[in-house]
């Protein structure tokens, strides 16, 4: 935990606030906080500052707070993912928030098993425990929007379009001899299919709706490599 992120329920007074849970042991186990520890915090979806530990008990810690810095600048990238396993889920949710991407779209794909899309973890609260867990991490409080579109035709050829209006699309694709842009640095939309890919039917319905294949090179990532990698490459 690099920023302690706080919620309005947190807030006693306008400079006050009651942090308890998981981020109350992990100040009190990880950082080892006392009264007097200096800390750097965060409103979710506002402003950033510092804290100070004024007194701590079994159950709870009060910190006085002034938040008065702006969080860093979200990531220009709307991310198209094929819904991949929960356990891997999990770690891509934490990795692209605390990359500072915004907007996720998570579709259905021919190789996204059905189980996927009934797991408990596509609830409103535990896909936000999860992106809370990569603010955290770096340092951000602006909360990204995850959107569950389970229909990937009516998805690709109705949304995507206007979703990529205007900006690159680019679908990651190792059959294609064109490579991925290095330092795009604007506006995007990257889509990534699931373990194994987009069948050719798919890949030719992205197309039809203005995607552009594109590869990382001759290796086959996991999905949850192939993320940090293509969107690492597209922004420096």
């Amino acid at each position: 935990m690099n920023l302690l992120l706080l919620e309005e329920k947190d807030f006693i007074g306008l400079d006050r606030v009651v942090v308890s849970g998981r981020r109350f042991m992990h100040l009190k186990k990880v950082i080892r906080a006392e009264p007097g520890t200096a800390l750097t915090c965060g409103k979710l979806n506002g402003k950033m500052g510092t804290g100070r530990v004024t007194a701590m008990d079994k159950e709870q810690a009060r910190l006085e707070v002034v938040l008065d810095q702006d969080p860093p600048t979200p990531l220009p990238l709307t991310l198209v993912l094929a819904l991949p396993r929960p356990k891997m889920l999990k770690r891509i949710l934490q990795a692209v928030s605390s990359l500072g991407v915004k907007q996720i779209f998570l579709i259905n794909s021919w190789r996204v098993e059905k189980s996927f899309w009934s797991t408990d973890l596509l609830a409103a609260d535990p896909i936000n425990r999860h992106l809370k867990l990569g603010l955290e991490q770096a340092r951000d409080t602006l909360l990204p929007a995850v959107y569950l579109k389970r229909y990937f035709t009516a998805f690709v050829k109705e949304e995507l379009p206007g979703i990529s209006k205007g900006k690159p699309c680019f679908l990651a694709h190792p059959k294609t001899h064109r490579a991925c842009p290095v330092a795009e640095n604007r506006d995007a939309v990257l889509v990534i299919g699931p373990e194994g890919g987009f069948i050719d039917l798919e890949v030719d319905t992205l197309k039809g709706s203005g995607a552009i294949p594109v590869h990382i090179g001759p290796r086959i990532l996991r999905v949850e490599t192939a993320v940090s990698v293509l969107i690492s490459r597209l922004f420096s």
